[in-house]
């Protein structure tokens, strides 16, 4: 017999958490990608951003992990498309939450954040900036490449509507980026 009289060893009650997923644990991140704006009708009174081509995206931020399932973050970006000579320029300075599911390797997330929105329009008759309230839906996966490195790759939905010479535009859309997060 395998234990000889001896009981078995204990069951383990469950993994311990993986390294990168350490409470209170800080981390930078950055993430370069696209920005795909929302294809609602432009009209005289409002509407959003038909027409306009992909553009580009950005965002640099630091959080920490308060769990190994919530982390809490804070980021600063920009993203921008043009239609013609046509311009938006959007830059979320944002504070957020993200839900993980906790795995030494490969962790998906989903998560959501508000902040202030400081956006710019150059059309014909509009050339204005605003700063607005808006929000964000995220959903992503970090692929941990070691205990203090994971490629990331995130796609985020940025709900916001600045006003413009009195005119309600709906500049949302979503940026898809591939980045880093660093833990320190």
């Amino acid at each position: 017999e395998r234990y000889r009289g001896e009981s078995p060893p204990p069951r383990a009650a469950g993994a311990p958490p993986p390294r990168h997923a350490v409470h209170g644990q800080p981390y930078f991140f950055g993430h370069l990608g696209f920005f795909e704006p929302n294809d609602d009708a432009p009209t005289a009174t409002g509407g959003g951003l038909g027409g306009y081509d992909t553009g580009g995206s950005f965002d640099i931020g630091i959080g920490s992990r308060v769990s190994p399932v919530l982390a809490i973050e804070g980021a600063l970006g920009s993203f921008s498309a043009e239609r013609g000579p046509d311009e938006v320029t959007v830059v979320p300075l944002t504070f957020g939450v993200r839900l993980i599911v906790p795995h030494p390797v490969i962790e998906p997330y989903i998560g959501a954040g508000l902040g202030m929105y400081f956006a710019d329009l150059q059309e014909p008759g509009i050339d204005d900036s605003d700063a607005t309230v808006g929000g964000y839906a995220a959903i992503g996966l970090d692929a941990w490449l070691n205990p203090r490195i994971a490629l990331n790759f995130e796609g985020k939905y940025h709900f916001v509507k600045p006003e413009f010479n009195g005119i309600d535009v709906d500049v949302s859309g979503w940026t898809l980026g591939m980045g880093v997060r660093l833990s320190f």
